[in-house]
């Protein structure tokens, strides 16, 4: 296992995570995060999405980090990764746990696109950090050779 991209992953996770956070916060939908844990407070919904988002990043650290050959490949490997998630986030694993089956039928509505549209750009800041972070320890490692 790569610690640099692990590290890179969850700091490009909680990233992305602040910038989806802010706009998620401004729609309202933090206290629908924070009903996953029994709360409705937007606070506990803001802690439980970078949480979230941190776990995502690290995935992505480990299953794409090799890939990532610089910050443009970040950002489109991220966008797609963000995809990835709206997937498998608001359409299947967080309506099963709310006890309402998977929504693909609701897919293309006004607030599961508003969705889609949050998660690219999650991706995209994490793919970004992510490749900016690796860089500079590549640089960094490079240089005490």
């Amino acid at each position: 296992m790569n610690t640099q991209n692990v590290k890179a992953g969850v700091l490009g996770g909680l990233a992305g995570g602040l910038v989806f956070g802010m706009l998620m916060a401004m729609m309202g939908m933090l206290p629908m995060i924070a009903s996953l844990v029994g709360s409705d407070s937007a606070v506990v919904g803001f802690v439980v999405h970078l949480i979230i988002s941190a776990g995502i990043g690290l995935g992505f650290g480990l299953l794409l980090g090799d890939r990532v050959t610089g910050t443009c490949a970040g950002v489109w490997q991220g966008a797609l990764y963000g995809m990835v998630w709206w997937v498998l986030g608001p359409l299947v694993m967080m309506p099963l746990m709310m006890g309402m089956g998977v929504q693909f039928a609701q897919a293309f509505t006004t607030q599961n696109l508003m969705s889609l549209m949050g998660h690219v750009i999650y991706g995209m800041v994490l793919g970004a950090v992510f490749a900016l972070l690796r860089a500079r320890n590549v640089g960094t490692r490079q240089a005490l050779s």
